[in-house]
């Protein structure tokens, strides 16, 4: 894929980034892990990915406001523009010897996501995404899956886990949806699971209680790839709401139905 400056700056980042990572992964069981809140870690690794992150993409484009997990958000001088950057989307994966991580770079215009950068460096697998560019993983374009039917199908969500309150209806979620589906994955990073419906590995994916910077460059690259994407709660922004639903078009209207079902 022929990217935007924007992009390329993006991709430069995103494996400067994904190199300090693999290092720290190979050595996990030595990192210095603090405690952010139950269940929710933070590694000097992940600090150490945002600061290059951070430092080149502010050095490229310095007047760009900044949303990063990692550090206080900044308001730039050009205010329509602003990166949101998760350095390490998957940490507990990460710090558990699990190689299923990622960085997730996204760039805002106006309110609306623009460019998109998924990188696995464990993987080596990079899912780029511009706005009404397509989307590609390693220069192959993606296409979400063709499937049409819900019980073909293979979802993927985020169960709740430690404090968070969204456990209850998550349950429900899953009660009502897996004896319609072929299965449902839970495999840790937001980030790899929307890109993962973008090249149609999954047909859909569903999760409540998220940040912006963990759905940002994901939601781009499922729309790009040609799927749909919204909230659960109709008339909500997803990014706003960190609520989102996401599938190919041929099943995501009985999927959301599924989802926005009324409980008893």
């Amino acid at each position: 894929m022929q990217g935007s400056a924007n992009l390329t700056i993006m991709i430069n980042a995103a494996r400067k980034a994904g190199r300090s990572l693999v290092k720290d992964f190979r050595e996990v069981e030595n990192l210095q892990v603090s405690s952010k809140a139950a269940g929710d870690f933070v590694s000097r690794a992940d600090i150490a990915a945002e600061k290059i992150i951070r430092e080149m993409l502010t050095e490229a484009r310095p007047n760009y406001g900044w949303c990063g997990e990692e550090s206080e958000p900044v308001e730039g001088k050009d205010p329509t523009r602003r990166w949101i950057v998760d350095p390490l989307d998957g940490t507990t994966n990460f710090l558990h010897g699990l190689p299923h991580w990622a960085v997730s770079i996204a760039l805002e215009f106006k309110g609306e996501i623009v460019a998109a950068v998924v990188f696995d460096p464990a993987k080596d697998e990079l899912f780029v995404a511009e706005k009404g560019q397509g989307a590609f993983m390693n220069d192959r374009r993606l296409r979400v899956s063709n499937r049409s039917t819900m019980i073909e199908c293979i979802f993927a969500t985020g169960v709740p886990f430690a404090s968070k309150k969204t456990l209850p209806a998550t349950l429900q979620d899953l009660a009502q949806l897996m004896p319609a589906c072929a299965g449902v994955r839970r495999w840790g990073s937001a980030a790899l699971d929307l890109a993962y419906v973008a090249a149609g590995r999954y047909d859909g994916y569903w999760e409540r209680e998220l940040n912006a910077w963990d759905i940002a460059a994901g939601v781009l690259l499922v729309r790009e790839a040609g799927g749909f994407v919204g909230p659960i709660r109709e008339g909500e922004k997803v990014l706003q709401s960190g609520e989102v639903i996401a599938a190919n078009s041929a099943i995501f209207d009985s999927f959301s139905k599924t989802l926005r079902q009324r409980r008893a």
